[in-house]
């Protein structure tokens, strides 16, 4: 088949445009101003979009209307990448079986939650909306985030935009991706513990939290594994997030678990002024600086693991008047609530699985609604509130597993 980049060429946005690209999956049978995506369709950097990664989907046409008609799908999880600038992008997905059920959880990057678990009657098809943002290193003057070797690989640093459909029977009949520069971003910065894990069974909240918002609201989540806060100034990851920001966006900052392995005598200091430094880089951009103090380990449940760092969050807080979500006594209180289901929240001592994460998110979620009037607006409006010492059934907790999987433990501890 002839490759259509040149026609997807003409439909990519720059930064002054909005035109939405409109991939209709399928068979052959194409709706009017669409780009036809066949199963068939790899990726590769000539096309310029395609699949990759997960199992091969399969078509399924039911005739009639050439969007809805026709739907791609595959039990364990396929993923479809299109070249992008960075930047925020509201993406439309029309799902379900004109003549079946449905079930689709969708991710995007690495394993960012953006929908899950909706389901379609027989014969139903519905239309979901969110916000996805990619991002690369290079900064605007001319420097680049210093990557680790393995993130070079991961899907969250590349030039395109990767969305994973997942769950029992996912059914994707088209997608529309259409530049959102005016969305509000929420940018994420911390340690293993916040970043978007790339594979099972690993997870963290900040992978998570996008599935807790409405379309409009983009969460960039710039954390890495094994990171401090001066790991993260050094490889600018903290100067790239700067460069971003703007009046309306909001920062969240969740340091402590590698920063507290320092032998310095003066590294709880050194921490605290660097934390203050940068709460108040970010007021200046006109952002909201939002500290999160950091969740107490698996053997936090009844004494305290991260030394006196939770105290120094809540002191920069109280000295720079920025909001506080004080995630630590509340991760305490979820852990002993779980009691003899404990384990099914982690992974290791430090690193939450699927589920963990999930009520780590849930515990964050509930600090913006208590602390940030105007984003808790933004909230999806199946959020109800979550109390930490009440946490759901890890027995029937549900999610779609997604195909990139490797056991190997990421860094920090």
């Amino acid at each position: 088949m002839k490759p259509l980049f040149p026609l997807l060429l003409l439909l990519l946005p720059s930064h002054a445009e909005t035109k939405p690209m409109r991939f209709d999956f399928g068979t052959s049978r194409v709706a009017a101003e669409t780009i036809g995506v066949e199963a068939s369709m790899n990726y590769s950097k000539e096309r310029g979009y395609g699949f990759e990664i997960g199992h091969a989907p399969t078509t399924t046409d039911r005739g009639g209307d050439a969007w809805g008609g026709d739907f791609l799908t595959a039990e364990g999880g396929f993923c479809f990448s299109v070249d992008l600038p960075e930047g925020n992008y509201d993406v439309e997905v029309t799902l379900g079986d004109s003549k079946g059920t449905s079930d689709t959880t969708i991710k995007s990057e690495s394993r960012r939650l953006m929908l899950e678990n909706i389901t379609t009657a027989q014969g139903e098809q519905v239309v979901r909306k969110f916000t996805a943002n990619i991002r690369t290193p290079e900064i605007e003057d001319g420097s680049r985030v210093g990557l680790k070797p393995r993130e070079k690989d991961y899907l969250h640093w590349d030039q395109k935009l990767t969305l994973e459909f997942n769950g029992p029977r996912p059914c994707v009949a088209g997608v529309v991706i259409t530049p959102a520069p005016e969305a509000t971003t929420v940018f994420l910065l911390g340690d293993s513990t916040v970043t978007d894990q790339p594979y099972e069974p690993w997870n963290s909240w900040g992978q998570m939290l996008p599935r807790f918002f409405k379309p409009g609201i983009a969460v960039a989540n710039y954390a890495e594994s094994g990171e401090s806060i001066r790991s993260s100034l050094s490889a600018r990851r903290v100067k790239k997030v700067l460069s971003l920001a703007k009046k309306g966006d909001y920062v969240f900052i969740q340091f402590g678990h590698n920063d507290m392995k320092s032998k310095q005598p003066d590294a709880l200091a050194t921490y605290e002024s660097d934390l203050t430094a940068m709460v108040k880089d970010i007021q200046g951009k006109g952002a909201t600086a939002v500290l999160v103090t950091s969740m107490e380990r698996k053997g936090g449940v009844h004494k305290d693991t991260l030394a006196g760092y939770p105290d120094a969050v809540r002191r920069v807080a109280k000295s720079t008047e920025a909001t506080l979500i004080d995630l630590h006594p509340m991760s305490r209180k979820l852990y002993q609530a779980l009691g003899a289901n404990l384990d099914a929240a982690f992974q290791d001592g430090t690193h939450h699985n699927n589920f963990g994460s999930y009520e780590i998110a849930k515990c964050i979620v509930e600090g913006i609604r208590s602390g940030f009037p105007e984003l808790a607006k933004h909230l999806v409006d199946d959020v109800k509130p979550f109390d930490p010492a009440k946490p759901d059934d890890p027995s029937s907790f549900r999610m779609a597993q997604s195909p990139m999987k490797d056991p190997t433990k990421p860094d920090g501890d």
